[in-house]
């Protein structure tokens, strides 16, 4: 035998041996999943059992539960049926009563139209009647119904006008009585707590000097002296006859003031002319600015007021050389200052800033150059411009009434110094204004109807006006009264008050011959 027949039986061997060791496995693990597939199928035939006896119970459980709600419901069902049956009820009743009553309403209605009818025709009658009536009173009293009525109205409006006219009068009186004590209470202890102890203080113009002699050398020679002086001051000098006086005119209170001061320095030293005199002047402008910015910040100081602007602390300075009808500026606003604070803290406001309008009120009226603004108003926008309050500013630029007063603070302000100025000896007025104002006062009385005559007497503190008995009667006389005091008070500017007494007289003269 060659190898390869032996290796090819080998392999065939092997072969055939592996087969049957195949067959002999195979019958063994088909005999044990055999096995394992009862078992398997027994457990199954248990879990199934199982589960069938669960679900019959768990039905079982459910379908009592269901048969439960279900009476529940039933009974729920029968209980709302019966509650509807009732209510049924109870609408068919509401609808039988509202049935009945509709019955009686339409027999009420149907009797109303019937009493509808009754009243229509009598008030027919009625007006018929009525017009007859009134035709017939027509012929009587010859006058036509609307003009009846007219003469009627115009009567009743005359009577509540002269009714209307006392209970005006009335209550005016009543609100004077009330008020006045309390104003007067307030304004006496505000005059008496700032009394002044100077109440004029008129500017300087006359120059005093020892003798004649002096004027002389104030003159120099040719006049130059005096031309050099009237240079640097703009002040006119005039020398005369008047004995040791020099009199200073000018229309500037500080110029006036730099030339006395100047005439003095120059007639003190001896040594008078023209380079003098620059030198002299010079140095006393100087002096007197120091001076106004002193008088402004003791003013300031002396009154408690803080954080004034320093050119406005100059202002307050200037008016020290500044009068008012003699008044001196400054103590007028200093005064003004004070009762303000007083009167302030009387109604419960801020006495530092009434005192700070106050003092400030009359700034105006000490222009660095000639303005034309009035002076209150001139004053508002130097205290704008320079960070017062609104208040402030608005108290100053209101106490003339030359723009509407927007808090109280400047009502008191306007008070004070009407007050100021209205008390004896504080001021004294030019004639040709005074005479004026009078003048004035008697035209404005004579513009109202039925006025024959107008006096303006005691000083222009009281005003007499004389009207004609035919045209207004007694009660009237009283509103033109009241008509012509509102009248002054809105178109006139003076001190004090004016007490207007309106005369209304009726004479019947007969001669016996």
């Amino acid at each position: 035998m060659d190898i390869t027949t032996l290796l090819i039986g080998l392999l065939a061997g092997i072969i055939a041996g592996g087969g049957i060791a195949f067959l002999v496995l195979n019958n063994k693990s088909n005999s044990k999943a055999t096995q394992i597939i009862k078992e398997a199928e027994q457990k199954a035939n248990q879990y199934k059992k199982s589960r069938e006896l669960e679900a019959k119970e768990k039905f079982l459980k459910l379908k009592q539960e269901h048969q439960k709600e279900t009476q529940q419901r039933e009974s729920s069902i029968s209980r709302k049926e019966d509650d509807l049956r009732k209510k049924d009820q109870s609408l068919s009743d509401k609808i039988q009563n509202q049935e009945h009553k509709f019955k009686e309403v339409e027999s009420i209605k149907k009797n109303l139209s019937q009493q509808l009818e009754i009243v229509n025709i009598k008030k027919t009658e009625i007006e018929k009647a009525h017009g007859n009536q009134v035709k017939q009173l027509e012929k009587i009293a010859g006058l036509t119904a609307d003009e009846a009525k007219k003469d009627l109205v115009e009567a009743l409006v005359d009577e509540a006008k002269t009714d209307a006219i006392s209970k005006i009068k009335l209550i005016v009186e009543e609100a004077k009585l009330k008020a006045n004590k309390e104003a007067k209470r307030m304004i006496l202890q505000t005059i008496q707590r700032t009394a002044a102890e100077q109440a004029i203080e008129n500017t300087v113009t006359v120059f005093n000097i020892d003798n004649d002699d002096i004027k002389g050398r104030i003159i120099g020679r040719e006049g130059r002296n005096i031309r050099a002086l009237e240079a640097a001051t703009g002040i006119e000098i005039i020398v005369d006859d008047t004995p040791e006086a020099i009199i200073l005119s000018g229309f500037d209170p500080v110029r006036r003031e730099i030339a006395r001061l100047s005439l003095h320095r120059l007639v003190t030293d001896g040594r008078i002319h023209p380079a003098r005199i620059e030198e002299v002047v010079q140095k006393t402008k100087k002096d007197v600015d120091n001076e106004i910015i002193e008088h402004g910040e003791r003013a300031v100081i002396d009154l408690g007021i803080n954080g004034l602007h320093p050119e406005l602390i100059r202002i307050v300075g200037r008016m020290r050389y500044r009068s008012s009808y003699g008044q001196n500026l400054l103590q007028h606003s200093r005064e003004v200052a004070n009762m303000c604070a007083i009167m302030a803290a009387e109604f419960g406001l801020d006495p530092k800033m009434a005192k700070r309008a106050g003092l400030l009120h009359d700034i105006g009226k000490v222009p660095d150059e000639d303005a034309e603004t009035p002076h209150a108003l001139l004053g508002m926008k130097w205290a704008e411009k320079y960070g017062e309050s609104p208040e402030v500013c608005n108290a100053i630029g209101a106490h003339h009434d030359e723009i509407e007063m927007t808090n109280l603070i400047s009502p008191i302000v306007q008070a004070c110094d009407a007050i100021s100025g209205s008390r004896p000896g504080a001021r004294r007025e030019d004639g040709e204004a005074y005479i004026k104002r009078l003048q004035d006062l008697e035209k404005l009385a004579l513009g109202f109807d039925g006025v024959e005559k107008a006096f303006a007497i005691q000083a222009g503190r009281e005003l007499r006006v004389i009207v004609d008995s035919d045209v207004l009667q007694d009660k009237q006389a009283d509103l033109l009264s009241f008509d012509i005091s509102q009248k002054i008070m809105k178109e006139m500017i003076y001190p004090g008050q004016i007490k207007v007494t309106v005369i209304r007289e009726r004479r019947a003269v007969n001669f016996a011959k």
